[in-house]
């Protein structure tokens, strides 16, 4: 072997080194007989280098598994004589090899086992066994073959896709053929194998004792399971829940016996006996100070039997065994108090295992017609532990939550599944527990402790989901009829605990009160206690981020419910908020209370209030007005500064200022409606002003992309808000916009022209005409320029710019405008019309194909009959029609996808348009002309005409899809 090359083997060697070594390794990869070589090493014990007998093992690991039918039989022979020779060696070396090899030997074992054990080497776990013995190395090794067939032949876990379906359904019947054949030959012995294992080590080596236990677990699933469910391994199994180091990998075997899948009696009768012996050894007697990681082992082996035994119910009802059930349904209620102990476990992990057999229990009381009393304080029990075990404790992290936190908030779901379920057994029995909870807690919430308070109102809030209202968790104006939702809600709100001074009690506070907003509207008398709770430091003036923040956006959802209660507080909430809509660039570490993202909401909540307020128009726009020129003069001064700024990052800051103020202006506008416009409202001056004093940012030429961002934003809010009025502004807009721009910027600005054009259609006619050819010029320009070869981010650009040109062709010539294509000169049009074929054969972009097709066959729609466009008819039969069959032929024109299907029925559309707008003369054409020059056989040809002429237009779409299928290679 190439010693040098060995050397790069070590994980401390130079770079130089180790690319050598991975070179020597392709080498001998396809060398026909340099894996004996590393045979040789492994049996001869050339080498000491832990690496290199690694390595040696990588190279026969290669051999066997890509290269294992080129070998002779005599080759095959000489793998399997390496294998038990290293084998025998390993029951005589001095020190045992390192586990990583060891691992990597069993796989090759595991291999050679899955290739030959059918054929040439029947006899593979004798001769492991009759080698082995129980020399505690042997052993090891023999384990860990034997998890590393299970690897190869039971637990593989394969992603299925179309491209291996093949492999994966060979893989699987050679993977049961291996198990039938084990289950005929060995089985048995392998069992009685691990039963002396047991018996001899369970005192004196724990660590293949728990090999050993790991096997069992992994092969019980599919061996008979008599041969391990059965006193003599059962008892010893029990016997090591006591002992320390083995007892959580003996709940681990016990629990895949547990799982395995049998007749519904005799699981029951399994689990039952196993119970017995539980119960009767103390382990159903669960104490707090057990140590948790066994406890967590416990628990889950718990929850399997119990899982186990209502699958056996289930089955049981379901096959009308009534007596049966009864008898399973009995075993299960013996084990709810075992579930209750190790549910309501401080150690969440403990409890969390423990969930699905609660969850299904609940699920088998809800089909009953009547629950027992002991049923009923089961009911209340598993209540009760939801809501201990919901609450916070005192390490949880509120302002910067980790890991720990996010397994808790997890956790919470696993429990609000519990509660919801409880909800559907007994909804009655949850509303009292949870009034009883709640009233208690919040009548000394002064004196409290946080945790208490937040689960209180949390449940309060997890009621709305969990009970629906036809159990009365609804809201009424008569008193008399109030729910005890209703009492609730009116506790919380008139109870003062908003004042507590914790962030996670502050949260629940608001979203609670934002989730029953219905509560207001029969009770408004309780909203401005609730809005003073939001405004001052209890909500959008706490002393926690967190909270300010949430609560802006909770603010803004409990006024779009209820603008309709608000109108009295309208001017006194617009003036109490007007500290927080202050537009401030953040420097010198100042930061303001709520962030700009918050700062939206808030803008959008005093949108909401002075549009559904009940002034008159008058009084709305001095109140639009009195909310937006703040913006507007500071906008000014900001713009200026930034004109002047040198430095990058404060122009930076300023930019986003800017852009800030441009968004905040935006988002007031999406309180109008079509029942509540800008006009009807008094406000077009306002939102005009807005315009003039934003357009001026498009010809700063600094920070161009945020700039030209907000303001392109906001003009498209402003074509649906102020109609034509918006008009005038647009010109000069896109003048700017299309000054200096890059491929993102155009692709950008395509949209606006779309809605502008979709809008308001021939009103814009005049503008188009005139801006048309510039914006495809500038379109050109930017699509021919060069780029990096491999420059991804260039290439997409562009990809989305041609998409984005043909949407605007798309828009312009759907929108009743086609005249402006016309109108742009015979050289102009000819080139527009030369890249819509262009793109629809191309291009390998169904999407833009697509499109083109849609253009293609509305322009033929519009300038194809007898008295069209001069000169187009010519174009249809010159260009369209060979794109038609030009596209689809390509063999980027793949018929497998969705998209490229879709551009297949466009190009069928348009095929269909030339056939209705140019008669018998476009099936002359077809059968005379084009069809003969591709080579289509006249059977083909005429196949194809008759079914272009069919009335019905799917007919043909489905056609096509054939035809191209066929005469694609």
């Amino acid at each position: 072997m190439d010693e040098q090359a060995l050397l790069g083997l070590n994980p401390n060697a130079s770079a130089d080194y180790r690319e050598r070594a991975s070179a020597y390794f392709e080498q001998l990869k396809v060398s026909h007989d340099a894996w004996q070589v590393c045979a040789e090493a492994l049996v001869q014990r050339i080498y000491s280098d832990d690496h290199v007998k690694f390595f040696c093992f990588q190279v026969l690991e290669h051999q066997i598994k890509f290269k294992h039918s080129e070998l002779t039989a005599l080759q095959q022979q000489l793998i399997r004589e390496t294998l038990m020779s290293w084998l025998q060696s390993q029951m005589l070396n001095a020190q045992p090899e390192k586990t990583f090899i060891r691992n990597k030997a069993a796989q090759v074992f595991a291999l050679v086992f899955v290739i030959e054990y059918h054929t040439k080497w029947p006899k593979f776990f004798f001769d492991i066994l009759s080698v082995v013995g129980l020399n505690p190395r042997g052993v090891d090794l023999y384990l860990r073959i034997l998890m590393a067939i299970d690897a190869e032949v039971v637990d593989r876990d394969v992603i299925h896709t179309a491209e291996n379906f093949s492999i994966c359904f060979k893989e699987a019947r050679r993977n049961t053929l291996l198990k039938d054949t084990m289950r005929e030959r060995c089985i048995p012995n392998l069992v009685e194998s691990w039963y002396q294992i047991l018996q001899t080590y369970q005192h004196s080596n724990s660590e293949l004792t728990c090999q050993c236990l790991e096997v069992i677990g992994a092969y019980v699933s599919w061996i008979d399971l008599t041969l391990i469910a059965n006193d003599r391994f059962i008892n010893m199994l029990l016997g090591h829940l006591s002992v320390e180091v083995l007892r959580e990998e003996a709940c681990d075997c016990l629990y895949e016996i547990v799982n395995k899948g049998m007749d519904p009696i005799d699981k029951t009768k399994l689990v039952e006996s196993l119970c017995q012996v539980l119960q009767s050894a103390g382990f159903f007697s669960i104490n707090q100070e057990e140590d948790v990681d066994f406890l967590a082992r416990f628990s889950k082996l718990v929850n399997g039997m119990g899982q186990s035994l209502i699958i056996s119910w289930s089955k049981l009802v379901k096959a009308g065994d009534m007596k049966s059930a009864q008898d399973t349904l009995q075993s299960i209620e013996m084990k709810v108090p075992l579930m209750l102990q190790l549910l309501v476990h401080e150690d969440d992990d403990i409890s969390s295992n423990i969930i699905g057999f609660c969850y299904e229990y609940l699920h088998i009381l809800k089909q009953l017609a009547m629950l027992s009393n002991q049923q009923k304080a089961n009911v209340e029990a598993v209540m009760l532990a939801v809501i201990r075990k919901l609450t916070y404790d005192d390490e949880y992290n509120f302002e910067n939550e980790g890991e720990d936190e996010a397994m808790f908030v997890e956790y919470r779901k696993q429990l609000k599944l519990l509660l919801d379920r409880l909800a559907q057994v007994s909804p009655e029995l949850l509303l009292s527990s949870v009034r009883r909870v709640f009233n208690n807690t919040l009548q000394n919430w002064q004196t409290a402790p946080f945790m208490e308070v937040e689960v209180a109102i949390r449940l309060l809030y997890m009621l709305g989901e969990a009970i629906p209202a036809s159990h009365g968790a609804h809201f009424c104006g008569d008193a008399a009829k109030a729910s005890v939702l209703q009492d609730m809600m009116r506790t919380l709100v008139t109870s003062g605990v908003s004042a507590y001074n914790h962030t996670s009690v502050a949260l629940e506070f608001f979203e609670t009160v934002v989730r029953y907003e219905k509560f207001f509207a029969v009770e408004p008398i309780h909203i401005p206690n609730v809005l003073m709770a939001f405004l001052d430091h209890r909500g959008l003036r706490h002393a926690s981020p967190k909270v300010r923040s949430r609560t802006a956006y909770l603010f803004s959802r409990f006024v779009k419910t209820l603008h309709k209660q608000m109108n009295a507080f309208v001017e006194d909430i617009l003036r109490r908020i007007q500290d927080l809509l202050e537009l401030s660039p953040h420097a010198n570490g100042f930061q303001t209370l709520l962030t700009s993202d918050d700062q939206l909401f808030i803008y959008e909540t005093a949108g909401v209030l002075i549009v559904n307020s009940d002034y008159p128009a008058h009084r709305k726009h001095i109140l639009m007005r009195n909310l937006l020129s703040p913006l507007m003069e500071k906008f000014k001064i900001l713009l200026e500064k930034l004109m002047l700024e040198q430095d990058e990052e404060r122009q930076s800051v300023l930019a986003d200022c800017l852009n800030h103020a441009v968004g905040f202006a935006s988002r007031t506008s999406k309180a109008f409606s079509n029942k509540q416009t800008v006009k009807q409202c008094g406000c077009s001056e306002v939102y005009l002003d807005c315009l003039r004093t934003f357009l001026p940012a498009l010809s700063c030429p600094v920070q161009k992309e945020i700039l030209r961002g907000g303001v392109r934003t906001f003009l498209h809010r402003m074509i649906i808000c102020l109609e034509e009025e918006v008009l005038p502004f647009i010109p000069t807009a896109s003048e700017h916009m299309l000054k200096d721009c890059e491929a993102k910027d155009l692709h950008e600005f395509i949209p606006l022209i779309n809605q502008i054009t979709a809008k308001f259609k021939t009103q814009v006619s005049p503008f188009l005409q005139q801006v048309f050819m510039p914006l495809l010029h500038a379109i050109f320009e930017m699509l021919i320029r060069p780029a990096e070869e491999n420059d991804q981010s260039a290439a997409l650009d562009k990809q989305m710019l041609r998409r984005s040109y043909f949407a605007f062709l798309q828009t312009v010539s759907g929108s009743g405008m086609s005249e402006v294509i016309a109108n742009q000169g015979p050289e102009n049009v000819e080139r527009v019309l030369f890249t819509v074929i262009q793109g629809a054969v191309e291009y390998p972009d169904p999407i833009a194909q697509k499109t083109c097709f849609i253009i293609l066959s509305k322009l033929v729609e519009l300038w194809g009959g007898k008295d069209g466009l001069v000169g187009f008819a010519d174009f249809v039969y010159k260009h369209i029609v060979p794109a038609c069959f030009l596209a689809p032929l390509k063999p980027s024109f793949d018929l497998a996808d969705a998209q490229t299907v879709l551009a297949l029925s466009e190009c069928a559309v348009t095929m269909k348009t030339i056939y209705i707008k140019r008669g018998p003369e476009c099936i002359q054409y077809l059968q005379q002309e084009y069809l003969p020059s591709l080579q289509v056989a006249p059977e083909i040809i005429q196949e194809f005409c008759q079914a272009l002429q069919q009335p019905d237009a799917k007919v043909f779409k489905n056609y096509l899809k054939v035809f191209f299928q066929r005469a694609k290679p």
